[in-house]
């Protein structure tokens, strides 16, 4: 009988989650579609409109922004840095981002190939799939990728997803290799911004 009662929570909890997640997409996408990802200045004065909530939102949208990745994520970088400062937005910015990653490889681990195929087109991802499974310097690549400015790490994490890698390895790679290219872009906006 316990057994079956945890299971019946454990449902409905994932049945809720799903939901809360479902609205907060629905509402970012009728953000995005008014304009409000637009600009630094328009996204400033969307979260900004979230009060004392303001870096919770912000963290949502970073990390809904690699799992969506029509989101513009370096915007949110800058956003961070104006208006909580340099560690601030650093904060907001890492843990958003890390758990966007975290929640696309664990997408494409549950979803497969299919999932992920679609965001590399055509013959792409069949390029890059053999050359993952043959390369020994795949690890390596994705922690300088992670580090970097530039990589397109958002799709990299769907791509990951469906590799042998482990998800503690994964992980780590995410933990260790995020924070370096986020804090640079906080401490260059924020001090370029006087805060």
């Amino acid at each position: 009988m316990r057994i079956k009662q945890t299971e019946n929570w454990k449902k409905w909890i994932t049945a809720i989650f799903l939901l809360v997640c479902l609205a907060f997409c629905v509402l970012l996408f009728k953000a995005y579609l008014d304009g409000k990802f637009d600009s630094v200045d328009t996204l400033q004065k969307y979260i900004a409109g979230f009060g004392l909530m303001a870096p919770v939102i912000l963290t949502a949208i970073q990390a809904a922004q690699v799992v969506l990745p029509i989101l513009p994520g370096f915007l949110g970088c800058v956003v961070g840095a104006v208006m909580f400062g340099c560690m601030g937005g650093f904060w907001c910015n890492y843990i958003g981002i890390s758990v966007g990653s975290i929640i696309a490889f664990l997408l494409a681990r549950r979803y497969g190939q299919g999932l992920v195929s679609r965001m590399f087109p055509g013959k792409r991802y069949e390029k890059w799939a053999d050359w993952a499974a043959k390369s020994k310097s795949y690890t390596g690549i994705l922690f300088l990728g992670m580090v970097l400015p530039l990589f397109p790490d958002d799709y990299f994490c769907y791509f990951t997803g469906v590799t042998n890698m482990s998800v503690r390895k994964f992980v780590t790679i995410i933990v260790l290799g995020k924070p370096w290219c986020i804090f640079v872009y906080s401490l260059i906006f924020s001090n370029s911004l006087g805060r």
